[in-house]
């Protein structure tokens, strides 16, 4: 009799740890899930100014559209990207680094054409980046074609000139290089690095004087320093020095006629600048968000 009942209580342990197993993956877990990222959407929709936010929950071969409103369908150039089961906004994200991007036409940018004297813009964004090279995140920003069609841009790791493996904030008035430079020089550069392999929010801001960029919600100033690949070009013998974060431009942002892209710009020799790595989510203002919005819609 004391075997048996030893079994059955075996048996009810068994069953219990099961259930309570079962209770825990499927209720609590999946509820604190959900919730995180409803509270994160609800965040950033309810942040004025949003024109755009794609949380990328599509299934690879389809357009990517925006959250709730399915307006400004990305579609897939140069082949098709991965969906994958994880991510910070809908629980996925689009993986990139096989040279495929997402575009959407000028024609079709519609409120997305940021441009003005005295125009905001701010680019935030959720990615695991792997690491590698330079990654255009996403943006108007075309570097080649008629001589140059930049107008704002979320970079990350622009090693040229001071941001290297940094949050790279671009903004362009001419669309072309920044004279005497061979290339844009106007990008704020954050002093944090961004880790590779994590998840991390990134973003940049421009309120018409100064562009910042973000890591995780801080903003770090850097203090004048001489800018890389500046020596011996006309006017600047000794180089140029200058502060990163923030980056003073107060040209404005021009009309230049890009298409939006994401995880890849038009370069001399065709697309390139591709992120490698996970983009989880991505989010445009049509206005300088404040340090503490910012901080608010980070991981």
């Amino acid at each position: 009799m004391k075997i048996q009942s030893f079994k059955k209580v075996l048996i009810f342990l068994k069953y219990l740890k099961c259930f309570l197993f079962f209770l825990s993956f499927t209720t609590f877990g999946q509820a604190t899930t959900e919730k995180n990222n409803r509270t994160l959407l609800l965040k950033i929709t309810k942040t004025k100014g949003l024109v755009a936010l794609w949380d990328f929950k599509e299934e690879a071969g389809t357009p990517r559209k925006t959250y709730e409103t399915n307006e400004y369908p990305l579609k897939e150039m140069n082949g098709t990207l991965p969906r994958i089961n994880e991510g910070p906004l809908s629980g996925y994200s689009t993986e990139f680094g096989n040279n495929s991007f997402l575009s959407l036409p000028y024609t079709e940018t519609k409120e997305l054409n940021i441009y003005g004297q005295n125009q905001g813009v701010t680019v935030v964004a959720w990615v695991k980046w792997s690491g590698e090279k330079t990654g255009f995140v996403g943006g108007m920003w075309n570097e080649y074609q008629d001589g140059g069609k930049r107008q704002y841009g979320l970079f990350v790791s622009l090693p040229h000139y001071n941001g290297k493996n940094q949050v790279c904030g671009h903004i362009s008035a001419s669309g072309k290089p920044t004279p005497p430079f061979p290339y844009s020089i106007d990008y704020s550069a954050s002093k944090q690095v961004v880790q590779p392999n994590v998840w991390t929010c990134i973003a940049f801001t421009y309120d018409g004087t100064f562009i910042k960029s973000y890591v995780n919600g801080d903003f770090e100033k850097r203090e004048p320093e001489l800018i890389n690949n500046t020596i011996g070009f006309e006017g600047y013998p000794k180089g140029l020095t200058q502060t990163k974060n923030p980056y003073f431009f107060p040209n404005g942002i021009g009309n230049n006629g890009s298409d939006f892209t994401v995880g890849a710009v038009l370069l001399k020799n065709g697309m390139g600048n591709f992120f490698k790595g996970q983009i989880g989510g991505l989010a445009v203002f049509n206005r300088a968000l404040s340090a503490k919005e910012i901080k608010k819609i980070s991981l």
